[in-house]
């Protein structure tokens, strides 16, 4: 293995964290990641407001992945360890419901073949629903190539237009046609009506039994009936993993502004930038992981960057997050008749709805008790997709929370009278989008991956809407690489191209299979 190396991480999310805890733990190479903000886990921080702590856009913790579960669950030390080391770092078993509200009603999230469903469309609706997917079985569509062929290729034009088109376009701010359908190939894999309908079928043929393995390999992501979640979000895990890379002599470096990328040649030799007080510092190291924008990399490179790789990463877009905190007396929608009027047990409910401007809403104590200060309060989120600059990013906090509860008492979720604080959150380039310069992405990679000691990990760093796991895992496979000395990239770009997630390296943390690591854990925390 390498030995008295450095390694230089941009980023201290997922990817980058990771990247630095498989160095600091398995080689001698010794990390330093470079944060622009004060916090760790990039999108998956938690924010803290008054005790009551905010999800940025809910990271359920699962993946089809061993190596993934087995590093949450087993490279990572015990959650007695970490509490006994200052930490309090606990993994709960929590139970997936998603509901999509519409029409002022509830359906399931995917839509699923039940008679809660057939109620809530209405008989002719239905029908039409089933007509027009038989037709797109009969006579598939040619050619699939942006987002909404792919979707009436797997629905039909009929449900498509009920449940997808409003909705992905509020998500993404554009037309479905002029989205690349490769969105749908990398975010809803294998679903279709078919895999909803055997689904449903095997929850009936469960029904009574106890669910006792998370892992559900068999099952699409988004259909999955449990995940495991750190007691106080996901910030707490990012937050221990930085705390450990820095314990194993890691070095992690906050409020420094990355401003320039130094080569000589086909490698990559330094890192300027500068610190929190804004002197210019320069780190020199010998491998380099990037986790910022490709737009922000590509601008830092200090090299003759080709006219047409700089043109492509420019054009490049994003979409930006906005999330309004608000604590609530109640909600206005309850269980009635079910549990005795009390919250619901959503985790998300996404909101249809073409006339509100919120896409999705997050009820934090569905997700982690301990999220709320207040056991007897509400705690939610409520989602807005918009553009960096744009009429809504541009609101003050005051107006993003005036409209936030103006929404939901509009659509019946809330009372306002009830609203008793809120608060904002903002995070820019949340999303890579799949149109625009996109369609040319490749030749920005190929110059890229010619820099051999230049690692593109994690969302941003790829330009690849991945999930948390997935991120994770590009850094392991890159931490692979330079073990095994291996400068093709191939590899870590194929994370999450398959109809499985990608494993680089199966025999890593094998000794204890992730599943019976997962019945260790339910046992445990069956009481939280």
């Amino acid at each position: 293995m390498p030995e008295n190396k450095t390694a230089i991480i941009i980023g201290a999310g997922p990817a980058g964290l990771t990247a630095a805890f498989e160095l600091a733990t398995r080689t001698n190479v010794r990390p330093i990641v470079l944060e622009r903000s004060t916090y760790m886990g990039g999108i998956s921080r938690t924010v803290n407001y008054k005790g009551n702590r905010m999800d940025m856009g809910g990271h359920r913790f699962f993946s089809k992945s061993d190596r993934v579960m087995n590093w949450w669950l087993e490279r990572l030390p015990a959650a007695s360890d970490a509490a006994s080391a200052g930490g309090d770092l606990q993994m709960l078993v929590r139970s997936r419901v998603s509901r999509i509200y519409f029409l002022n009603k509830f359906f399931e999230y995917p839509i699923q073949l039940s008679l809660n469903t057939l109620m809530n469309l209405g008989f002719w609706r239905t029908m039409r629903i089933g007509f027009s997917y038989l037709r797109t079985v009969l006579f598939p569509p040619r050619k699939v190539e942006n987002l909404e062929q792919f979707f009436i290729s797997r629905f039909g034009r009929e449900l498509y237009e009920t449940f997808f088109k409003s909705y992905t376009e509020k998500v993404w701010g554009i037309a479905c046609t002029e989205i690349s359908a490769e969105w749908g190939a990398q975010r809803i894999k294998g679903l279709s009506i078919r895999k909803a309908i055997l689904h449903f079928l095997r929850q009936l043929a469960r029904r009574g039994k106890t669910q006792s393995d998370i892992a559900q390999k068999d099952t699409e992501v988004s259909l999955i009936e449990q995940f495991l979640y750190p007691k106080f979000g996901p910030g707490q895990m990012w937050e221990e993993v930085a705390r450990r890379v820095i314990e194993k002599g890691g070095q992690i470096v906050t409020e420094f502004e990355v401003t320039g990328i130094e080569t000589k040649g086909d490698r990559v030799t330094a890192v300027t930038g500068k610190d929190a007080q804004g002197k210019e510092c320069i780190c020199e190291g010998d491998y380099f992981f990037s986790t910022t924008s490709v737009k922000e990399l590509v601008r830092g490179i200090k090299a003759n960057v080709p006219d047409h790789v700089r043109e492509i990463s420019e054009a490049l877009q994003y979409r930006d997050f906005i999330t309004v905190g608000l604590l609530l007396k109640r909600l206005k929608i309850q269980n009635a008749g079910k549990d005795g009027g009390k919250l619901i047990a959503d985790n998300w409910i996404y909101l249809q709805d073409p006339d509100i401007r919120a896409g999705r809403l997050q009820i934090f104590n569905n997700w982690s008790p301990y999220l709320v200060a207040d056991a007897n309060q509400v705690w939610v989120g409520v989602e807005y997709f918009c553009h960096e600059g744009d009429d809504l990013w541009r609101r003050s906090d005051q107006e993003m929370g005036e409209l936030a509860i103006a929404e939901l008492d509009k659509i019946r979720i809330i009372d306002k009278g009830d609203v008793l604080d809120f608060t904002v959150a903002r995070m820019p380039k949340t999303y890579p989008a799949y149109f625009g310069a996109y369609e040319r992405f490749g030749e920005v990679r190929e110059y890229l991956d010619r820099f051999e000691n230049l690692f593109l990990v994690g969302r941003n760093g790829m330009h690849k809407y991945n999930n948390q796991d997935h991120s994770m895992l590009t850094a392991m496979v890159a931490v692979d690489n330079i073990i095994e000395g291996r400068t093709d990239k191939s590899n870590i770009w194929e994370v999450n191209t398959e109809m499985e997630y990608h494993e680089a390296k199966k025999s890593v943390d094998k000794h204890v299979t992730a599943a019976s690591a997962i019945r260790q854990e339910i046992r445990r925390t069956e009481g939280d």
